[in-house]
C-alpha cells in the first residue's frame, strides 16, 4: 500500500526505522522486516575433498602419458634408424609406416574402449589398457627387423587408443563440476609428458632402449588402477547404489554430503529413465538421438580442423622440421625444448580452462595457430629460393619463433579442450561408447596427417605443406564461434539437456546442482 508524502506525492519506498512517516496525526506502526541472512558463496557448502578427486585423476591419467611417448617415438626414433650408422635401416616408405601405423591401431582400440566401457565399467578397462602397451614396447624394443616394428607399433596405438575415453571419462565422473575442468585437463598433461620423455630420452639413447624404457609407465599404471574404485555413475547405471554409494564415499572424503549427492544422482536416473542398455536397437536408438548426434558432430570436426592445423606432423616429424626450416641451433635441442614447452603451457591451459572457458581458448588455438603456420609457411618458401640461389639463410630464428609459438597456441586450446568436452557432452547411458567413438575419429585424423606429410610435401613443397595447416586452422575459428558451446561450469545434466534441446541455451547461471 502507498504512503503519502509531504507534497501529496504518493511514495512507494521503504521505511526508515529513524524516521517513521506520519498520517493523520498518527504515527504508523511499524513492522520491522527480518534481514536476511548473508550468502554464501555457493557451492562450497558440503564439497568433498579436492585431494582425493586429485590423486584419483592423476593415477587414471598416468596411461595418457604413453600416448605423448607413441606419438614422440618416431620424431627421435626415424633419423636414428634413417642413418647409415643403424643395424636396422628403412627407406622413407617405411619410416611412414612407422610413424603412422600407431594411429592405424588407435581408432580399434577406441571402438573396443568404448564398448569394454559400457560393458565392464571404467576401471576395468583401464586395466585391461595397459596390456597392449606393455607387449608393444617390449615388442619394439626386441625388433630384429620393420615388421616386428610395425606389430610394435600397432599394438602400442591399440593401447593409446584404450586409455583415452576411459581415462577422460573416469576423471569427469568422479570430479566435481567445479575440478572437472582443470582435471579433465589432465590427460592433456600426460599426454605432453610423454612426448617430452621421449624426446629427452630419445636424444640421448638408442631407439631401441627408448622403446624398453617405455614399457615402464603401463606397467606403474596397472599398479595403480588397482587401488581406484570404480565410477558412481557406472554403478548406478548397472542398479548397485550400495556399491556407488561406497565409492563415492572413497572419492568425496567425509567432507562432502555423501547422502545428497547420490540422491540427485538417483533422481537424474529415475527422472530421465536411464538404464542400461541391453539390446542393439536400443543402443541404436540412443547413438540416434539429437543429445548424442549433435555433440558427436561437433566434436568430430572439431579434432579434424585441429588435427589438420598440423600440430602432430611437427609432433611426430620434429626433428626433421627443424631440419627443414634452416634453423641453425642443434635440432634435437629445439625437439627437447619444444617438448618442454608443450608441457608447461598444458599446466598453464589447464589452469586457463577454469577460469576462462572452453570457447576463448579454442579462439586462441585456432587463430594463433594458422597465423603461425602462415609465417613459417612465407619464410620456408624463401628457404627454398635461398638453396636454389645458393644464398646463406637469414633470420633463421623465424622458424623456431614460429615453431614454438605455434606449440604454445595449440597448447592452450586444442590440446586441451576437446579431450575434456569426451567427458562432458554425452549421455551418461552411451558416454563410453560415443566417447570410444569420438577418439577413434579423432585418431583416424591423426593418421590421415601423419601419413600424408611426405606425399604433400612432394606435391606442394614444405611451404605449401604448412600454408594449407595454416589456412584451414584459421578457417576453423568460423565453424567454433557458430557451434562449439561454453560446457565451463556447467552440469553434466544441463549440458545434457541442451543437447537434447531440453533448454535453449548454456549461456545463463547455472541453476541446477551435480547430478551426472
Amino acid at each position: 500500500m502507498a504512503s503519502t508524502s509531504s507534497d501529496g506525492v504518493p511514495y512507494y519506498g521503504s521505511v526508515s526505522d529513524a524516521t517513521p512517516f506520519i498520517k493523520n496525526g498518527v504515527k504508523a506502526t511499524i513492522t520491522k522486516t527480518p534481514e536476511k541472512p548473508p550468502k554464501e558463496k555457493p557451492g562450497k557448502e558440503g564439497r568433498g575433498k579436492a585431494f582425493k578427486q586429485i590423486v584419483a585423476a592423476l593415477i587414471v591419467n598416468l596411461g595418457t602419458i604413453n600416448t605423448g611417448m607413441a606419438f614422440g617415438f618416431s620424431a627421435t626414433a626415424l633419423p636414428q634408424l634413417k642413418s647409415g650408422n643403424s643395424t636396422l635401416t628403412i627407406t622413407e616408405s617405411e619410416a611412414s609406416w612407422i610413424a603412422s601405423l600407431s594411429a592405424v591401431g588407435t581408432p580399434i582400440g577406441c571402438i573396443l574402449s568404448g564398448y569394454l566401457m559400457d560393458n565392464i565399467g571404467r576401471r576395468r578397462t583401464l586395466i585391461f589398457t595397459e596390456v597392449p602397451l606393455i607387449i608393444g614396447w617390449i615388442t619394439i624394443s626386441f625388433a630384429q627387423n620393420v615388421i616386428m616394428i610395425y606389430i610394435g607399433r600397432l599394438l602400442v596405438g591399440l593401447g593409446s587408443g584404450m586409455v583415452g575415453a576411459p581415462a577422460r571419462v573416469y576423471t569427469c565422473e568422479v570430479s566435481q563440476p567445479h575440478l572437472r575442468g582443470m582435471l579433465g585437463a589432465m590427460a592433456s598433461v600426460g599426454v605432453s609428458t610423454g612426448v617430452l620423455i621421449v624426446y629427452i630420452i630419445g636424444s640421448a639413447t638408442s631407439w631401441n632402449i627408448l622403446a624398453g624404457v617405455s614399457a615402464i609407465v603401463p606397467i606403474i599404471s596397472l599398479l595403480g588402477m588397482f587401488v581406484l574404485p570404480e565410477t558412481p555413475n557406472y554403478l548406478l547405471n548397472q542398479d548397485k547404489t550400495e556399491k556407488a554409494e561406497k565409492s563415492l564415499s572413497k572419492l568425496r572424503g567425509s567432507t562432502c554430503n555423501l547422502n545428497d549427492e547420490i540422491q540427485k544422482m538417483i533422481s537424474f536416473k529415475e527422472k530421465n529413465h536411464v538404464e542400461p542398455l541391453k539390446s542393439t536397437r536400443e543402443i541404436v536408438k540412443a547413438l540416434l538421438a539429437p543429445s548424442t548426434l549433435k555433440p558427436f558432430g561437433i566434436l568430430a570436426l572439431y579434432f579434424f580442423i585441429y588435427q589438420w592445423c598440423g600440430v602432430n606432423t611437427i609432433t611426430f616429424y620434429a626433428v626433421e622440421v627443424f631440419e627443414a626450416s634452416g634453423a641453425t641451433l642443434d635440432k634435437y635441442s629445439l625437439t627437447i625444448s619444444m617438448g618442454v614447452l608443450r608441457v608447461i603451457f598444458t599446466v598453464v591451459g589447464c589452469i586457463l580452462c577454469r577460469r576462462c572457458g572452453r570457447r576463448p581458448l579454442t579462439f586462441v588455438s585456432s587463430l594463433g595457430c594458422g597465423t603461425s603456420m602462415v609465417v613459417l609457411s612465407v619464410y620456408l618458401y624463401y628457404v627454398q629460393y635461398w638453396k636454389e640461389n645458393n644464398l646463406p639463410p637469414q633470420y633463421s630464428w623465424i622458424p623456431v619463433a614460429s615453431i614454438y609459438l605455434f606449440m604454445i597456441f595449440c597448447t592452450l586450446g586444442f590440446l586441451i579442450v576437446p579431450w575434456i568436452m569426451i567427458g562432458e557432452v554425452y549421455p551418461t547411458q552411451v558416454r563410453g561408447i560415443v566417447g570410444g567413438m569420438t577418439t577413434c575419429v579423432a585418431h583416424m585424423s591423426i593418421f590421415t596427417v601423419v601419413k600424408t606429410f611426405p606425399l604433400l610435401k612432394h606435391s606442394l613443397n614444405d611451404y605449401g605443406t604448412f600454408g594449407l595447416y595454416g589456412a584451414l586452422s584459421l578457417a576453423g575459428t568460423a565453424f567454433f564461434y557458430v557451434f562449439l558451446p561454453e560446457t565451463k561450469g556447467k552440469t553434466l545434466q544441463e549440458i545434457e539437456d541442451y543437447f537434447s534441446g531440453r533448454i535453449k541455451s548454456l549461456s545463463g547461471k547455472n541453476t541446477q546442482t551435480e547430478i551426472a
